[in-house]
């Protein structure tokens, strides 16, 4: 028996495994080929677990790198958009830093957390 086969009908190669061919099926190369931060890693593994139809559509097209590179740089720009807004409204300033660092620092902290939860909720778990 032949390793490899090829089917002239579906135009696939067959590889011989123990008793039975095996199609030999790989996954389309993608164009780009960029890091994926840590919101992009976040949204993966939420896709992984929760949405494996999603997950798997955009693998086997091959968009699947792209798409998270995208949500990634979405969320970075949302959070620090988020951040800008919410310390200019509850007016946390450079002087407030140079003034208390503590009171900063408790204020900037918290102000993280509500934006990573917003974009947690609307972007990366949605």
């Amino acid at each position: 028996m032949d390793k490899y086969i090829y089917d002239e009908s579906n135009g696939l190669w067959y590889e011989l495994q123990g008793d039975y061919y095996i199609p030999c099926l790989t996954l389309p190369a993608e164009k780009e080929n960029k890091p994926i931060g840590l919101w992009g890693q976040r949204h993966l593994r939420y896709l992984k677990e929760y949405k494996r139809v999603t997950y798997t559509t955009l693998l086997t097209n091959g968009t699947l790198n792209g798409y998270l590179v995208d949500i990634d740089e979405q969320a970075q720009d949302m959070f620090s958009r988020l951040i800008k807004q919410m310390a200019a409204k509850e007016g946390i300033t450079e002087m407030l830093k140079v003034e208390n660092q503590m009171l900063w620092i408790q204020r900037m902290g918290n102000i993280q957390i509500r934006a990573r939860e917003i974009i947690n909720t609307e972007l990366i778990f949605n």
